[in-house]
């Protein structure tokens, strides 16, 4: 397929105009045909009416057209392969075996939600039916489920430019609920971006599905963004990025004269806890363990474990020495962008001047690569830490930072001080399990997930799996941008009181056409609900 640089707005292009942009290789810095056309306002304007417009029909759609649009999504990215690992290989320098990994895990999870939509009961199908004798007053007929917000603005990731982005996550949940989306490509891979839109696209117009379903925008700025969120038609928005820009578009969604969900997923320094049983048994291979984790990927995951708390006595000597030969020896790094490459540069800088921190290890360093980094290994102590916020800060890229204890009550005190993450990982023996357990029942409070005797870079697609955290790291530490959960996101519950059978939704009618799991009368059944007492009027 031939790149255009246009918006795809519903089946149609977007405008032709002066404003636009190139990607840039980031290893070599060369920029890469062709040009990306930024939306103009008028593309803008029309993808949103086409949205709003095909939301009166898809938000009725079937779960079953769902599910075959969503696996049709997947087949079609799988048959373009070769072509989007190309074009995202030049886009973001990542390895093919990752880019690999990626669209399985895409198409994985496309496949996923259309399961769960084919299903039904993620709907929470409620019925409570009359009771007409019911003193001191009857009880009426009452029937809820989940149905979708309305158009639904998603974000691309810079560092996940296939799962996190066109087709990923949010858009795959969105479109599960019953949602059209409209992406905001990422401006470090359009390329990808195009080829991943057509795709689906062409999956939207081969399910006969109407027009306004999906759109995709290119922009090289901010303004196309945050003119998408003020949007009044536009009910909620999906992103996988930045604090700061996060932020300023929770701001947005809030401040609205309506305002609407907004979930963003955001920063998280994921911090580790070796306690002393594990340290002594398998220190060597925990650090072994470690160093692949804060360095996959260059360290670009939201997951990157980012800050490492450990007893100080003499296992911790060998664990740190072992840590420190294997950031030494890391081969360097090529960040993705010009702008993490400068917020990383700037990260390393400010800790390095902290007098009460000492860079203990470095990798190799870059030569030569605008984009280019080593690794860094930094070492402070808990009281250190305590008395300066800054340590805690996420530095995205391949780093992270060593904290030496000496009191299990400076351990407490620091969990207790810890602002929200997505993960808090514990290594440690089931005698460290009982010692620490109100070391645990602190970080209950402060993550989405806890993992035991693990390593927090790579998330698990599944039912269980939650990619979410109080505050800062996620807008909503209710909700998971990962896992079938995040259909949640993306819908809202309506009731039906006193309505007859014919009136009411498949999902709501006496006798389950759909033969999903409900809950009637408080018991969960996939049986008929029949009415079996005459209800009164009023």
């Amino acid at each position: 397929m031939k790149l255009s640089g246009r918006s795809i707005i519903g089946f149609g292009s977007g405008t032709i105009n002066a404003a636009t942009f190139r990607a840039h290789n980031p290893v070599n810095g060369e920029a890469l045909s062709p040009d990306f056309y930024s939306a103009s306002a008028q593309d803008l304007t029309e993808a949103v009416r086409l949205a709003d417009e095909a939301f009166a029909t898809y938000s009725r759609t079937a779960g079953s057209v769902k599910a075959t649009f969503l696996r049709k999504i997947a087949a079609n990215i799988e048959a373009i392969t070769e072509e989007v690992i190309a074009r995202c290989g030049l886009e973001t320098a990542l390895p093919q075996a990752r880019l690999q990994g990626e669209i399985a895990r895409t198409c994985g999870q496309l496949r996923l939600f259309a399961q769960i939509v084919e299903e039904g009961s993620w709907l929470m199908a409620r019925i409570d039916r009359a009771d007409p004798d019911r003193k001191p007053v009857p009880r009426p007929d009452i029937r809820s489920l989940l149905r979708p917000l309305g158009p639904v603005v998603v974000f691309g990731a810079s560092n996940f430019p296939l799962a996190f982005s066109v087709a990923g996550g949010d858009t795959a949940s969105a479109f599960a609920a019953g949602n059209p989306v409209i992406v905001k490509a990422h401006s470090a891979h359009p390329g990808t971006g195009e080829l991943v839109g057509a795709a689906v696209r062409d999956a939207v117009q081969q399910c006969g599905l109407p027009e306004g379903v999906f759109s995709l925008l290119f922009g090289g700025g901010n303004e196309i963004g945050v003119a998408l969120m003020k949007h009044p038609r536009v009910k909620a928005g999906g992103f996988t990025g930045s604090r700061h820009a996060g932020k300023i578009l929770m701001n947005i969604a809030a401040s609205r004269p309506e305002p609407i969900p907004f979930y963003a997923e955001m920063s998280s320094t994921n911090p580790v806890f070796i306690l002393p049983g594990a340290l002594c048994k398998d220190g060597e291979k925990i650090a072994a363990g470690l160093h692949a984790s804060f360095t996959l990927g260059a360290g670009q995951f939201c997951t990157k474990p980012g800050m490492v708390f450990v007893s100080d006595n003499a296992d911790t000597l060998r664990f740190s020495d072992r840590l420190k030969q294997l950031v030494g020896e890391s081969a360097p790094f090529h960040l993705l962008t010009e702008t993490i490459r400068s917020s990383y540069g700037s990260g390393i800088e400010g800790r390095s001047t902290k007098s009460a921190v000492n860079l203990v290890a470095e990798g190799i360093p870059a030569d030569g690569n605008q984009l280019g980094v080593g690794s860094a290994l930094f070492e402070t102590d808990s009281q250190s830490f305590l008395k300066d916020p800054d340590l805690s800060a996420e530095i995205f890229g391949p780093s992270t930072l060593l904290v030496r204890y000496s009191a299990r009550e400076e351990v407490l005190q620091i969990a207790c001080g810890l602002e929200g993450h997505l993960t808090a990982t514990i290594h440690g023996t089931e005698e460290d399990l009982r010692e620490w357990a109100d070391l645990i029942a602190v970080l209950e409070d402060k993550v989405g997930r806890l993992i035991f005797n693990g390593f927090p870079t790579g998330v698990e697609v599944c039912h269980a799996m939650v990619h979410g955290g109080p505050f800062p790291a996620t807008s909503d530490g209710r909700s998971t941008s990962v896992g079938t959960q995040a259909i949640y996101r993306f819908c809202r519950p309506v009731c039906y009181q006193g309505f007859p059978d014919q009136a009411l939704p498949d999902e709501l009618k006496d006798t389950n056409p759909l033969g999903i799991w409900r809950l009637v009368d408080g018991e969960m059944t996939r049986e008929v609900a029949q009415r079996q007492k005459l209800e009164v009027a009023g």
